[in-house]
């Protein structure tokens, strides 16, 4: 079985000295496990297309300096323009096919399949690269409110046993309650407000004493 790795997903607020603070972050994992952090989500909202791509272009030399993948939230138009690694795509963002065709064939092309064995089958047979499935805990970043159905870790388990395509567990992960989902098999797990709410290196450090030992 792959070691699990880290995932991060940006805050909404990616000025000020944010760009330092992811810096500060990719060094970490780099410094404790080369491979711990592999890839990162650019997640913006509400910004013109010329203001996100302002705000991406140092934060996406910082991702490519640390051989981190660097993937655009929802926005294929985005990731085209900035030549990204790749795009993360909602249900109602677009298919898979679309975006590899918008894209090309090296791009990364993950898919939002919520608590849905369907949706993650039906996202694998298009040609997505990934399946995130979540939120699996209360989170501000992926929770679609308290009628969300939410994945239990048995669904990531289910998912490496039958299917090659990488699975990402995503909502409200933290070092202290990520190790039912790294044992059920998650080949990565998305990590926001745990990394940028607080100290992003002692987090990185903290994610690695669990996923690492």
């Amino acid at each position: 079985m792959t070691q699990t790795q880290l995932y991060l997903i940006s805050p909404l607020d990616v000025g000020g000295d944010f760009p330092r603070r992811l810096e500060r972050a990719l060094a970490a994992g780099a410094r404790r496990h080369g491979d711990l952090v592999t890839a990162f989500q650019f997640r913006v909202k509400n910004l013109d297309q010329h203001e996100a791509a302002r705000l991406a272009e140092p934060l996406q030399a910082i991702c490519a300096a640390h051989d981190v993948a660097f993937i655009v939230n929802d926005s294929m138009a985005l990731a085209k323009r900035l030549k990204a690694d790749g795009v993360h795509l909602g249900q109602e963002d677009g298919s898979p096919k679309e975006a590899r065709e918008a894209l090309g064939r090296e791009a990364q092309i993950g898919v939002t399949c919520h608590a849905s064995r369907h949706l993650a089958m039906e996202a694998g047979e298009a040609g997505a690269d990934y399946v995130a499935f979540g939120a699996f805990f209360p989170s501000a970043t992926k929770d679609k409110g308290p009628d969300a159905e939410r994945p239990l870790p048995e669904l990531l388990a289910w998912w490496t046993q039958l299917f090659e395509i990488p699975c990402v567990a995503i909502g409200g992960i933290t070092p202290h309650n990520c190790t039912p989902l790294v044992e059920a098999g998650a080949d990565f797990l998305a990590v926001s407000h745990a990394v940028w709410g607080g100290d992003e290196v002692a987090a990185i450090e903290a994610f690695a004493e669990v996923m690492r030992g």
